[in-house]
């Protein structure tokens, strides 16, 4: 692909984000809670979210195993950050999972689409399509570099945090719903998806790339909207609990 095609699609996407950001404002994505068996025939979790996530770790060494720039310090770099996201989310996570939720086909189809894309523009980018010499070895202390990777490392932290309160909100056996509560949770109803929301800003700075940006805006179109069903979600079910916790949506204090 040549570099005027790469902005192409990257353009195409940042659009399609901005259309998807609106129209999951009124068509729920039905996963997980807000499952509603609209979106076809469902499968157990784990393996949903093996196939849903899983190609983007291959398809992203793909990309680097093709790469000249593949033993190059900061590419590398970026790929390890990259796939140590996608190897807790696609084979570490899905493990960890209780209970005998389940999750559609529909879903996991658009997942593996999105999934593909995203690793075609984070790989494309990193591996063949950025400037000769831009990620030299004193990127590694640039400023952007440094900020970008405290961000990561701290949104990954809140993700992993918040995923692990939420799956100890039940004990073997128990199907109910209950109001996650310790961490960014007491100021949120979606901690997780804030800590990827920051995670993937900070990847998006620690590149200094469009592509990263786009990633970053894809994450916040795709989760911000469904922070919001759930919030609305909780209200409905937990009623005078919920009122009496002054929690936002998604980012703290803010919305």
């Amino acid at each position: 692909m040549s570099a005027t095609s790469f902005h192409i699609f990257l353009g195409i996407m940042s659009l399609t984000a901005a259309a998807v950001f609106i129209a999951l404002y009124r068509i729920k994505a039905g996963y997980g809670m807000l499952r509603d068996g609209k979106w076809g025939p469902c499968i157990g979790n784990r393996i949903g979210w093996m196939l849903m996530e899983a190609p983007v770790f291959l398809v992203m060494c793909a990309f680097w195993l093709g790469s000249a720039r593949r033993w190059e310090p900061v590419p590398l770099v970026f790929f390890a950050l990259f796939q140590l996201h996608y190897l807790n989310r696609a084979f570490v996570y899905p493990l960890l999972l209780r209970g005998k939720s389940k999750m559609p086909l529909g879903i996991i189809v658009m997942g593996i689409v999105f999934n593909v894309l995203n690793a075609c523009m984070q790989g494309g980018w990193i591996f063949y399509l950025a400037p000769e010499g831009r990620y030299s070895l004193p990127w590694l202390w640039s400023p952007q570099f440094i900020a970008g990777t405290l961000l990561f490392f701290a949104g990954m932290g809140i993700n992993l945090h918040s995923d692990r309160i939420v799956r100890n909100l039940r004990k073997p056996g128990d199907t109910r719903h209950y109001l996650p509560k310790g961490g960014l949770f007491d100021y949120v109803t979606s901690a997780n998806y804030f800590g990827e929301i920051v995670e993937w800003a900070g990847f998006a700075v620690l590149t200094w790339s469009w592509a990263g940006a786009v990633f970053a805006l894809w994450t916040f179109a795709n989760l911000v909207p469904r922070a919001d069903a759930l919030h609305r979600r909780y209200r409905e079910e937990f009623g005078p609990e919920f009122g009496k916790r002054p929690l936002k949506r998604v980012i703290p204090f803010i919305y």
